[in-house]
């Protein structure tokens, strides 16, 4: 890799962590900038400027610009770096993972981020315990259906297969928002045995948000 990265996150986010994952996949170098969520970073110009939607992650590659969109940088990695493959090569393989991150990253996460719960609370008036229960809801519901598909014959000690990819660095960052809001994941044996194989590679325990140079 000839342009130097820098990825503009925060600690806690899923989405960012996801990128992460993927460049120690990869072993890409790369810098890091916090935009401190809970306290707006995410709204100063600067940081509009790079991502007009002034969400994270934002993937600032020199002299290029930025990309936005965690699964885009994911697949702008992926088609231009080197390193660990995080798609299959059969198109109908690559397929299943995709469906298997975006159960993640398009259904589950969108609803349960943290604007969404700010406005049920803010807006509407939400109090913390139906919150809670909101997000529970939503992250359950999507469980259920990964649960189901790992028990296809495709998958392995991982997602898909034996090797970590795409629909790992989806679902290991989403097993974290669950806990926060108390979900008790036993009812998702595949899923944690999926979890527990990715997190004795480097590269997740490497990304984790704990571990991060901004973590609280």
């Amino acid at each position: 890799m000839d342009a130097a990265l820098t990825l503009h996150g925060y600690f806690r986010s899923s989405a960012a962590w996801r990128v992460r994952i993927a460049l120690e996949l990869k072993g890409i170098p790369y810098a890091q900038t916090s935009r401190h969520l809970r306290r707006g970073e995410q709204s100063a110009p600067d940081f509009l400027a790079l991502n007009r939607q002034g969400l994270v992650p934002a993937l600032e590659v020199e002299g290029q610009g930025a990309l936005a969109q965690s699964l885009a940088i994911v697949e702008w990695l992926e088609e231009t770096q080197p390193g660990a493959k995080l798609l299959p090569a059969d198109p109908w393989d690559r397929a299943r993972v995709r469906a298997l991150g975006q159960i993640i990253a398009c259904e589950v996460h969108p609803i349960q981020n943290l604007r969404v719960l700010q406005y049920l609370k803010r807006e509407l008036g939400q109090e913390q315990p139906a919150i809670d229960a909101w997000a529970r809801h939503w992250i359950a519901l999507g469980l259920e259906a990964f649960e189901a598909r790992l028990g296809e014959k495709e998958s392995g000690r991982f997602c898909h297969g034996d090797v970590p990819g795409l629909a790992d660095l989806c679902l290991v960052p989403q097993l974290g928002n669950a806990r926060r809001f108390g979900l008790d994941l036993a009812a998702y044996p595949r899923i944690l045995a999926v979890e527990a194989a990715c997190m004795a590679l480097p590269a997740f325990r490497k990304s984790a948000p704990e571990v991060q140079p901004d973590a609280e």
